[in-house]
């Protein structure tokens, strides 16, 4: 199953006329994991920047469609365009490189706290971590608006959202979350009308259509055989891989709307208590890199092992997991899958119930966790204004919300 690699007509001349090694890749990948700080969006004007404009590994148009590609998926976009450039580059070994030079940065950094918090936490003082858990409010309430303000496609969306907020907050279950988006893409596909399909450049990356049926049937084997091989062998390992797994196989529009999937997936059940599920997402905001690694500090947090760096690392490769066979597996089809109107109202649809779903989980367990007291309101409201209209960098935000929690605990 080797990857084709059909690099762009002026791809050659442009790089001084030899293709990047898959240790070159790594190494471009990895500045841009210890420097890339703001977020997908963020992300993809940063990678636009390095491969678009500077390196001329593809033109404008094919960038463009490669995100609209990454978008449509499930998973994070930003780290499955990433995925996508190495694979242009060098194939397989290639996507692996991007990827691991995107994602290692952060996820080692979100060990290390997490490994810091479980061990040494009387050593770190309550009020900074409350004043974590308060930026969190404000983080997930600027992605919902955000994208809803992005995604928002009529009267009947809106409706779909809210209703998807309500069932989340009544049954807030990983199992009801499936169900949510489930529905949702099927009343999308009956209710929504999408637009025409836009004129647009051919990907320069081909994968073989057999190789993309196998990756995709790997993809679709996991997701449905990990819950039954977790009950017939009841091994904890197992559990996590199937927990994250679902996460990054379920998750349409990465980022921010994983927080309710993986929350329900390890705090009901005891793996992680809520404060440090909180504490390790505000702590997340202040890394460079995907917010993937969050998944990470929470293989790394678990009350029973594998924890510590085999969890942290177990339960990152097992929500990444996903991407690359999407990625993988979508690219072959991708023409057809983007000219059908009926899987763009499904897709419609499915963005209606994961916005609906961080709506509820920006009030249970965000708010309902961090906001105690009045100066916790006026914390998360100035929070939120740093971020919305200051436009402050996330990282900053954290910082400054943990000191400012330090000292009201003080």
């Amino acid at each position: 199953m080797r990857a084709k690699h059909v690099a762009p007509a002026s791809s050659a001349a442009e790089d001084g006329g030899r293709p990047e090694s898959v240790w070159g890749i790594f190494l471009v990948f990895l500045r841009l994991g210890l420097t890339s700080f703001g977020g997908p969006v963020a992300h993809l004007g940063y990678f636009r920047d390095e491969f678009v404009t500077r390196r001329r590994w593809l033109g404008e148009r094919s960038y463009v469609d490669l995100v609209a590609l990454c978008q449509f998926l499930p998973g994070p976009a930003s780290s499955q365009v990433g995925m996508a450039l190495g694979l242009l580059r060098q194939g397989y070994a290639g996507a692996l490189a991007a990827w691991a030079g995107f994602t290692l940065p952060s996820a080692g950094a979100l060990i290390v706290f997490a490994l810091g918090l479980s061990r040494h936490a009387s050593a770190i003082p309550a009020g900074v971590l409350h004043g974590l858990k308060v930026v969190a409010v404000a983080v997930v309430a600027q992605a919902v608006w955000g994208m809803a303000k992005n995604l928002y496609a009529g009267t009947v969306w809106l409706l779909m959202m809210a209703i998807a907020a309500g069932v989340a907050l009544l049954f807030p279950s990983a199992g009801g979350q499936v169900c949510i988006i489930a529905a949702a893409g099927m009343l999308g596909v009956l209710w929504l009308r999408p637009g025409h399909v836009l004129d647009h450049d051919p990907l320069p990356i081909t994968v073989s259509r057999r190789a993309g049926v196998i990756w995709l049937s790997l993809f679709f084997i996991l997701l449905a055989g990990l819950p039954m091989l977790g009950a017939l062998l009841r091994h904890q390992a197992i559990a996590d891989i199937n927990a994250f797994y679902r996460a990054g196989a379920l998750v349409f529009g990465g980022g921010h709307v994983v927080l309710p999937l993986l929350q329900a997936a390890v705090v009901p059940p005891g793996w992680v208590s809520n404060d440090a599920f909180l504490a390790g997402y505000g702590a997340t905001q202040a890394m460079p890199g995907p917010l993937f690694t969050f998944a990470a500090f929470l293989g790394a947090s678990m009350s029973r092992a594998p924890s510590g760096w085999i969890g942290g690392m177990l339960c990152l490769l097992a929500i990444f997991a996903p991407s690359f066979l999407l990625i993988a597996g979508a690219l072959p089809f991708w023409e057809r899958l983007r000219r059908n109107l009926r899987m763009q109202a499904a897709l419609m649809g499915v963005n209606a119930a994961v916005v609906g779903l961080l709506l509820a989980a920006l009030y249970h367990p965000v708010w309902t966790s961090a906001i105690d007291a009045p100066p916790d309101v006026a914390m998360a409201v100035l929070a939120l204004v740093a971020l919305m209209f200051w436009k402050l960098p996330p990282w900053l935000v954290v910082a400054g919300g943990s000191v400012v929690g330090w000292l009201i605990g003080a």
